[in-house]
């Protein structure tokens, strides 16, 4: 079903032509029966095209346009959601089911699942090497100090990311951003040598 807007564009443009070819037999009917002579014709053809026709089927134009970008982006948030219910529903999946059960490649699965980080929508961690999602309450991720998916040592890798230099997961924290990933804690040296 078309949106509202590429609707609107639809008959704003069918009334445009129609104005237009009403318009044209009129004019053509009044110079046959010669009650419409040429200057008459021109100027009532000029200004049934600007005053009636080229606003319809211009502001048709421009609604049909804007239906279709509102089209494309409700199926990108359709898209997003769909996405976002199956990750979080089974909690772990493979991108390559992802991409069977809703025809995406692993770019735009890739591109889908940053957006929806960058919302806040979506915390878990991703093993692209691979290919499995996990979906992590964000509160089980803050303060991670080693990878759930191999053990090693995390970095920050950006607001709301730390990513796994070992096996390349990443992270991903949700709208409250990352907790500072401390360090692990330095063994010290005590004054006689034994380490505390």
């Amino acid at each position: 079903m078309p949106s509202s807007g590429r609707l609107i564009g639809i008959i704003l443009i069918a009334a445009g032509v129609l104005v237009g070819a009403i318009a044209g037999v009129w004019l053509m009917s009044g110079i046959n029966e010669g009650t419409l002579r040429g200057s008459g014709a021109t100027f009532g053809l000029l200004f049934i095209f600007l005053i009636l026709v080229a606003p319809l089927v211009g502001g048709g134009i421009y609604f049909l346009v804007r239906g279709g970008a509102e089209e494309k982006a409700t199926a990108h948030a359709r898209a997003l959601r769909r996405l976002l219910d199956m990750v979080t529903t089974r909690g772990q999946v493979t991108i390559l089911d992802i991409a069977a059960e809703l025809g995406m490649t692993r770019d735009q699965i890739e591109g889908d699942l940053y957006d929806l980080v960058g919302m806040g929508l979506f915390t878990g961690y991703v093993d692209w090497s691979k290919g499995v999602l996990h979906s992590v309450e964000a509160a089980q991720l803050q303060g991670m100090q080693h990878c759930p998916n191999c053990g090693g040592p995390l970095e920050l890798a950006g607001k709301g990311l730390i990513k796994c230099p070992y096996c390349g997961a990443e992270i991903f924290l949700g709208p409250g951003g990352p907790v500072e990933v401390a360090p692990p804690p330095a063994q010290a040296i005590s004054a006689r040598g034994g380490v505390q």
